[in-house]
Parts: structure tokens; sequence; C-alpha cells
């Protein structure tokens, strides 16, 4: 199924730039896939550098996240970075006169973390285990900055 709605969102992509080439798409949230699989890599295409995009394609921004072994989620000791934003191409212009992308980050603040225990330094999730634990999610947040200078 990730593969299908990995096709779904490229077709609505190229539809978008079918009517607009510069389209600014932003592709983003839980992909249940890391960022080297191919529902992201060859069913929607997205590219894992900046330089190897072109009009008309996507930029996985967190792909580098993924290699440093940076994730957004842990589980049986394995961090995965399931959470994505992926962009077209005309987001990433010199001119920084219009909205442009400048970085990813990928929010995973010591609040945000469980402090102690087994589980020390993944997502301090809301409930395990059917015990209430206070806490936010399972996932930490990811988010791009864009800018635009005078």
């Amino acid at each position: 199924r990730r593969a299908e709605a990995a096709r779904t969102t490229k077709h609505i992509c190229d539809s978008l730039f079918a009517l607009n080439p510069n389209a600014k798409i932003v592709v983003m949230g839980d992909l249940n896939d890391d960022p080297i699989d191919p529902s992201v890599t060859e069913e929607l295409g997205a590219k894992s550098k900046i330089e190897q995009t072109k009009p008309k394609e996507l930029f996985n921004t967190t792909y580098a996240f993924y290699k440093q072994g940076i994730g957004t989620l842990a589980y049986q000791d394995q961090w995965n970075l399931f959470d994505q934003i992926i962009i077209s191409h005309a987001w990433l212009n010199k001119d920084k006169k219009t909205l442009s992308y400048w970085k990813t980050e990928i929010f995973n603040k010591d609040f945000l973390k469980q402090q102690e225990g087994r589980y020390k330094g993944y997502p301090l999730r809301t409930h395990s285990g059917g015990v209430w634990t206070n806490g936010y999610s399972d996932h930490f947040p990811c988010l791009i900055w864009v800018v635009k200078y005078k």
C-alpha cells in the first residue's frame, strides 16, 4: 500500500507540474518507510541530493539525517526516519527574493525524550503498555525552514 500511495502522490505532483512547472510542492508526513525505501526513491522519485534534483522533480530534505543515523522513531533499538519532508525543485532556487528552502530540522529536544530506563533517548510517548506516560508522541516532529529576503 505504501508503494501505491507513493504512486498516487507522484501522479498528483505530475498533474500540478503540468499546470505549473515551477509549482512549489511539499509532501510531508509519516510515510511508514525510510528515505531509502523503494516507495520513496523509485515510486515517488525523491532525490537524495539537491544537485541531483531537476525541475519537476522532488528532493527528500530528510535523507541526509537518515544517512547520519538520525531518526524520528525508534523500534527495537533501531532508529527509523518515517517522518519525511519532500519538496519540489522550485523550492531550491538560489534567488531568495521568493520563498525558498533553507534547511530541515528533526525537532528532538530533550523535553520530547524519555529521560530514563530502557527507552532513554526515545521519543516520550503519550502512553506505553496501557500506562499514561504524559508524553507527546512516539515520533519526533520534523520541519523545514523557508526564507525570503527583501
